[in-house]
């Protein structure tokens, strides 16, 4: 398997998308923040400390797949043409499910977008919330899929 961000003797590289077709391109990624049930209760009761949780996680989300470049050394700086962030309470077991979902038209996919997004949402929860629960754990971000591009649709387990 070739590394794409090696060259032939093993150096970094950023990646030649020069010579690549413009493809649709978009990418799913999800993630979790689990919690105690009574920081939950904050969230969804609007009684946390600093505000507007959710709402601060999705729009730090976004901000974030836009910054991907700026972040991960290697990415190309992409011209988002939509980003979405859903932060949705959960009770089994109590948390928080991120999902993001990145798009443009280009030659270079979109998968570190979602994922950067999705893991500064869970990033934020946690910023906005550890006054009430510093115990609270961050799992499970991961690609959910992708589509466009040479290797075309890849989806999670299948």
């Amino acid at each position: 398997m070739n590394l794409t961000h090696l060259d032939e003797e093993g150096r970094v590289r950023m990646v030649d998308v020069g010579g690549k077709t413009a493809s649709r391109r978009v990418a799913v990624a999800e993630g979790r923040v689990d919690c105690a049930p009574a920081t939950l209760a904050l969230v969804v009761g609007g009684a946390a400390p600093k505000g507007a949780v959710i709402a601060a996680a999705e729009i730090a989300g976004v901000m974030a797949a836009k910054r991907t470049s700026d972040l991960i050394p290697l990415c190309h700086p992409l011209g988002l043409e939509k980003v979405t962030v859903r932060v949705t309470p959960a009770e089994d077991p109590s948390g928080f499910q991120v999902r993001a979902e990145a798009q443009l038209t280009g030659v270079t996919g979109v998968e570190m977008e979602a994922l950067t997004a999705v893991s500064i949402a869970c990033l934020t929860l946690y910023d906005m919330l550890k006054a009430a629960d510093k115990g609270m754990i961050i799992r499970e971000i991961r690609l959910v899929s992708k589509t466009g591009g040479k290797s075309g649709e890849w989806t999670a387990g299948g």
